[in-house]
């Protein structure tokens, strides 16, 4: 991974992470050739279009944080809804190997290519779930237990709070990695973000190297102030088929 741009996050890894990194990839390649886990596999894409990503969640400056009030993920019980081929959360979790992490998968071939990674790479303290998210969400050993929730590529903003939000503890953050235009789908899941109990903060857009120029991505970061109302989220569709808007 290049040292230049993880010094422009602010971020530094020893020689072991970049090791778990490397036998990360090599997983994930073979493995990608018996199950759709991505289409981005040639070795510096994923470099930076996968972990790099997956790492822009630990940057303070991208997040938004206050310096008088920064969000320290040492430690901390994160969630990745949708988890897929693990992104953000095993880049995040070999970043904070004390992180404690909970991976959603609902896709019994890709929850079990996660469990083969945390137990390949001796990752501790990892959980992987086979439920949907809209399960989860009301199950009390997981309902507002996290610092961060977060989903990549999974759903539009509105759709990805409801799933996140009730997971998160008054006080944390739902995190939604995105890029290109958001205006309209920020505007549209406004309704959702306050109904849930969360207030939308303020983060600057960035690109990665080696993208177009143009091609902007955000960290839509929300933070949790008051708890989740218990109808959330709904059974298990119904946030995809008729999303809290406006």
């Amino acid at each position: 991974m290049r040292q230049t741009a993880l010094e422009l996050l602010g971020l530094e890894l020893s020689v072991a992470q970049l090791e778990l990194f490397q036998r990360y990839y090599v997983a994930l390649t073979a493995r990608n050739k018996e199950i759709n886990l991505t289409s981005i596999i040639e070795y510096e894409a994923v470099q930076i279009r996968h972990f790099l990503d997956s790492l822009t969640l630990a940057s303070p400056r991208l997040r938004g944080d206050s310096p008088a009030k920064p969000f320290d993920l040492a430690g901390a019980a994160l969630v990745d809804i949708g988890a897929g081929a693990g992104f953000p959360g095993i880049p995040l979790k070999i970043l904070y190997p004390d992180l404690r992490l909970t991976l959603v998968e609902s896709v019994g071939k890709k929850a079990n290519f996660l469990t083969e990674v945390a137990v390949g790479l001796k990752l501790e303290n990892v959980t992987v779930l086979t439920n949907r998210a809209e399960e989860v969400g009301q199950m009390a050993e997981h309902r507002e237990k996290y610092a961060l929730a977060t989903g990549r590529a999974v759903s539009a903003l509105a759709v990805l709070a409801e799933y996140c939000l009730p997971l998160v503890r008054v006080g944390g953050l739902f995190i939604a990695p995105k890029k290109g235009n958001l205006a309209s789908e920020i505007e549209a899941a406004q309704k959702a973000i306050a109904v849930l109990g969360g207030e939308l903060r303020p983060s600057p857009a960035f690109s990665l190297p080696t993208e177009a120029e143009g091609e902007e991505r955000h960290l839509v970061v929300v933070e949790k102030v008051k708890l989740s109302p218990p109808e959330y989220p709904r059974r298990v569709g119904l946030p995809a088929k008729r999303p809290l808007r406006f």
